[in-house]
C-alpha cells in the first residue's frame, strides 16, 4: 500500500505553511502547530493521520467499482491533476467546472455524449460531407467541448467521490457534492472551513510541491483500488464515512 510521506518529506514539499494568522479559518485551530512570522503552520502529524485516512477511502472505493474526480482549476494544479488522472484512468476538470455536473447530471453527461459522437464522427470521416464551413464551425464545437468536458469523455454516472485541491475556488462543485452526499476529499488549507469536507486533509493547496505529491498520492491509491478490485475480496467492500451536513 502507499506509503505516507515522512514529516522530513512533507515539510521539504512545503505542505506545512499555512495562510497568514489574519486569514486563518478558526475551525482549523485543530490541524495547526504553530505561528512563524505571521504565518500559520500545519501539524503535519495531523495530516499523516488525515492522508492515510482518505487514501484508504480512495483505495477501498475503487475496490468497490467506484469513480473519483478529480477536480483543480488553479493554474499550478492543472497539469499535475490533469497528468495523475489520466495515469490513474480517472475523470478530471482542470479548466472550468460546469455548474450541475453533480447535481444535474443527466445534461452534463448529455454534452459529454455529444462530444463523444462529434469526436467519432470527426474520427471516421463522417463529418466530411459537410461543407467547408460547417466543418470548421463543428472542429471550433468540438475544441470548446474538448476544454470543457474532455477530462469527462469516460464519464457515464455520477462519480463516488471527488477530489478537490482547494475547496475555496472550488465552491460551487463543493456545493454540489455536499447537496448529492458526494464524499470529498480535499487539501484543508488554514483559510478553509473543514466541517462538510468528509476526508480533509489539512496542506498546503497553494505550493507546486504540495499539490503535486498529495494528487500523485490519490492517483497511486486509485492504481492500488484497482489492483484490489481485480481480486474482488469482501474485506475490500468500502465503508462510506458519514459525516454531519
Amino acid at each position: 500500500m502507499t506509503n505516507i510521506p515522512s514529516l522530513k518529506d512533507l515539510m521539504k514539499a512545503g505542505v506545512h505553511f499555512g495562510h497568514l494568522k489574519s486569514r486563518w479559518h478558526p475551525k482549523m485551530e485543530p490541524y495547526v502547530f504553530t505561528v512563524k512570522n505571521g504565518v500559520h503552520i500545519i501539524n503535519l502529524e495531523k495530516t499523516q493521520e488525515a492522508l492515510k485516512e482518505a487514501l484508504d477511502f480512495v483505495r477501498k472505493t475503487v475496490a468497490d467499482s467506484g469513480t473519483v474526480l478529480f477536480l483543480g482549476t488553479k493554474p499550478q494544479a492543472q497539469e499535475i491533476v490533469k497528468k495523475a488522472a489520466v495515469e490513474c484512468g480517472m475523470p478530471y476538470v482542470v479548466y472550468r467546472w460546469l455548474g450541475g455536473t453533480l447535481t444535474n447530471a443527466s445534461s452534463v453527461l448529455g454534452v459529454i455524449k455529444k462530444y463523444r459522437k462529434l469526436k467519432a464522427d470527426q474520427a471516421s470521416g463522417a463529418l466530411d460531407k459537410f461543407t467547408k464551413k460547417e466543418q470548421l464551425m463543428i472542429k471550433r464545437e468540438i475544441e470548446k467541448l474538448d476544454r470543457d468536458v474532455g477530462g469527462l469523455e469516460q464519464l457515464n454516472k455520477v462519480p463516488e467521490a471527488i477530489f478537490i485541491v482547494d475547496v475555496k475556488k472550488e465552491k460551487t462543485a463543493f456545493r454540489e457534492a455536499v447537496k448529492r452526499n458526494i464524499p470529498v476529499i480535499s487539501f484543508c488549507d488554514t483559510n478553509v472551513n473543514p466541517d462538510k469536507i468528509d476526508y480533509p486533509i489539512p496542506a498546503n493547496d497553494d505550493a507546486i510541491n504540495s499539490i503535486k505529491m498529495i494528487t500523485e498520492l490519490m492517483a497511486k491509491a486509485v492504481k492500488e483500488g484497482q489492483a484490489l478490485k481485480k481480486t474482488d475480496k469482501p474485506e475490500n467492500r468500502v465503508e462510506k464515512k458519514v459525516n454531519n451536513k
